[in-house]
């Protein structure tokens, strides 16, 4: 069911005001309306919460955008998505491969498989070329090309990064920052993987006492069995029925100005006219470049906002006459013959997502900027290249598709160029110091390529913080030093993070990111 709240006025005051309906949005919403706080929400799209989040329907299938997994460190996490629904939850199998030359590579990586598929000679070279990295390491590490040849050597870089990487970001991996490399494949060594690997490979991945497996990296995981719009949409109602929240579908900002009563007056088109918003404070998980272009008066830094830059994403889905292609919940696609980056298997993550036992549903993923011609290209267009590029992988023959549909996802992934930090940091500076009660949170709120249940804990902060009147929480250090967020237990980390000083200097949280550990992260979206 698709919900759109309605207002009878065209001025509403509430005590926070809030810009997007996407996961963090709609954590810090839910937790402020539970703690008796007014809140309204509004949201550009006319349909759909959840933001890059949400699922979408079409003729009874689901479509979940990306790919979310809901496993996170945080108990306090957890805690919320079992709060919200919590009847709604299986277990799913994880499982997720590599294809590269016309061979499938489990991931992780199990050693005698990736021996095999690469061949003696080539795990030689790979192997060499990594002992060289780390006897000669580049000292100068400023790129991702920098810092994935010093973390795996150039052999297998090349391999297993430069070409799907740069599909994703559509820019050479030598003009990318090593921040994203440092912040999204950290706390995973090389050595880690091949030992790991090797143990699975050989069945001595278990305890000497009781037998069981030990567990390193995620092997289950749990979903909504309706996907991951399940969750939001719950939130939403949950938020409107305690009678203090609203949510505006279909509502874009158009202007936030500082009202004289030191709170904000918010304007929003909609549908039916202009609503405007007055509220003591404002939470935007809005683009960092937006938010600076519709702020008045215009920041200091809205030209360093304005070159902040974001890569978009549309999904083919295919309904195929046909058993399931694959088990995986996705294969990330390292062929060059192919624009498509990732390939996912829908009833993989949910038998419910897939209405007919008969059909397989698959989704395709491109990669792409708005308005370029991979965005451009008419859905008709796009499913027949979809088509094309499944029979060229050798996955299915064009003739058993017997239908498709496209999503599109503006804005699904902040760009860490060589200057994005320095145009983050200026724009933040000059908010925190002029705009107190003007809070960023969520991934493109901040700019940071930030999980789900990273953006949610920004958002529980940040409610903190309004419900004492205080900045007790530096929300900027959220996923600063996460480790491999697919290993360890659910739920490990117990309390929130450490109070941070109101006035202590963060520009040193945002620089050290480049002096380049030596341990590589993932994420509930890993390679992406």
């Amino acid at each position: 069911m698709h919900y759109s709240q309605e207002i009878s006025r065209n001025s509403v005051g509430v005590d926070v005001a809030i810009i997007g309906a996407g996961p963090a949005g709609l954590t810090a919403a839910y937790l402020l309306t539970k703690a008796g706080k007014s809140v309204a929400i509004i949201e550009k799209d006319a349909t759909y919460v959840g933001g890059i989040s949400r699922t979408v329907e079409h003729e009874g299938y689901r479509f979940d955008i990306g790919g979310h997994r809901f496993f996170s460190k945080s108990q306090q996490v957890v805690d919320l998505w079992n709060e919200i629904l919590p009847d709604d939850f299986i277990q799913r199998p994880r499982m997720s491969r590599i294809y590269y030359e016309g061979k499938f590579y489990s991931y992780p990586l199990r050693a005698f498989e990736a021996l095999r598929n690469l061949g003696l000679w080539r795990s030689a070279t790979c192997m060499a070329s990594f002992a060289k990295a780390q006897m000669f390491p580049i000292r100068e590490v400023k790129s991702f090309e920098d810092w994935t040849t010093n973390q795996f050597g150039e052999k297998l870089y090349s391999i297993f990064f430069k070409t799907y990487t740069e599909k994703v970001w559509g820019m050479p991996c030598d003009e990318m920052s090593a921040d994203w490399a440092a912040q999204r494949i950290k706390g995973l060594s090389l050595w880690g993987a091949v030992t790991d690997g090797l143990k699975r490979s050989l069945g001595l991945n278990k305890r000497p006492n009781d037998g069981q497996v030990v567990k390193t990296l995620l092997e289950t995981f749990r979903y909504p069995r309706l996907g991951p719009g399940m969750m939001w949409e719950a939130a939403r109602d949950k938020i409107i029925a305690t009678g203090k929240g609203q949510v505006l579908m279909g509502h874009g900002l158009k202007q936030v100005a500082e009202a004289g009563n030191g709170g904000w007056r918010m304007t929003a088109s909609g549908p039916h006219g202009d609503v405007v918003i007055e509220a003591q404070d404002v939470i935007s998980s809005a683009p960092m470049r937006e938010l600076a272009a519709r702020l008045y008066p215009l920041p200091e830094t809205s030209l360093e906002a304005s070159r902040l830059k974001y890569r978009d994403f549309l999904t083919v889905a295919l309904m195929i006459r046909s058993e399931d292609l694959f088990p995986d919940n996705w294969i990330y696609i390292h062929d060059s013959k192919v624009k498509v980056g990732r390939v996912q298997n829908f009833r993989s993550w949910s038998p419910e997502m897939v209405p007919d036992e008969d059909v397989a549903c698959v989704g395709l993923e491109y990669f792409c900027f708005e308005g370029d011609g991979l965005w451009s290209m008419a859905d008709d267009d796009l499913v027949e290249l979809a088509k094309k590029e499944m029979d060229i992988l050798g996955l299915v023959a064009p003739d058993k598709v017997i239908g498709g549909a496209v999503v599109r996802q503006e804005k699904a992934y902040p760009v860490y160029d060589e200057d994005y930090a320095a145009n983050v940091d200026a724009m933040r500076r000059e908010l925190e110091h002029k705009h107190p009660s003007l809070h960023l949170v969520g991934r493109n709120g901040m700019h940071r390529y930030n999980n789900q249940d990273h953006a949610m804990m920004t958002a529980m902060l940040t409610a903190q913080n309004i419900l004492a009147g205080e900045r007790l929480y530096d929300t900027w250090c959220v996923n600063e030093d996460a480790e491999y967020h697919e290993a360890g237990d659910e739920g490990a980390e117990k309390s929130l993070p450490d109070r941070q000083q109101v006035n202590q200097d963060q520009a040193a949280a945002l620089a050290s990111v480049r002096e380049v550990p030596t341990r590589i992260s993932g994420s509930d979206r890993e390679a992406a």
